[in-house]
């Protein structure tokens, strides 16, 4: 499960999801990060901040974690003690090895989901009832649906059945 840091759904996520494992969503947390830098240093900051979920393994993230965190703990404490206080979360994406690390280590893919379906909305303006902005939403997300069952999958049903079976035999 991928989020933001919300108490809340990280609670439902242990509650609801028993086994699965929780992800904070690196640009939600770069933004909680870059929030406590400085408009001047935001730019390089941001650059630098970014290589640490590139990187090719947690070992080389986490290195290079802590080569940043000696950089700035001086000049932005109180970044940097966000960044302490979430990169084990943020990096929950290197357990997964197969899937695209892209793919599951934010959130981008459902907020493109929602800002189309608020755009389309808009393009109506005002709905009738309630019940025709039900059908407009319900008729967009099952055309999205179909459309990613059948063309774009998101991850590939072979990448998912093979990490099935590497739990199995792990279990």
């Amino acid at each position: 499960m991928v989020s933001d840091a919300h108490k809340g759904l990280q609670a439902a996520v242990k509650k609801c999801f028993l086994g699965a494992s929780w992800q904070r969503c690196k640009v939600h947390f770069m933004r909680n990060i870059l929030a406590r830098v400085g408009h001047r240093d935001k730019a390089q900051f941001a650059g630098r901040l970014k290589q640490i979920w590139v990187q090719p393994d947690r070992e080389s993230a986490l290195k290079l974690a802590e080569l940043f965190i000696e950089e700035y703990e001086e000049v932005y404490p109180e970044a940097i003690e966000t960044l302490r206080q979430g990169l084990e979360d943020s990096l929950q994406f290197y357990s997964f090895e197969d899937f695209d690390s892209k793919k599951i280590s934010s959130t981008n893919m459902q907020e493109r989901l929602h800002r189309e379906v608020r755009r389309r909305s808009r393009v109506v303006g005002i709905f009738p009832s309630e019940e025709s902005y039900v059908r407009l939403v319900t008729s967009y997300l099952i055309e999205y649906s179909e459309d990613w069952a059948t063309s774009r999958s998101y991850i590939r049903a072979e990448t998912i059945e093979l990490c099935r079976a590497k739990l199995k035999r792990v279990a």
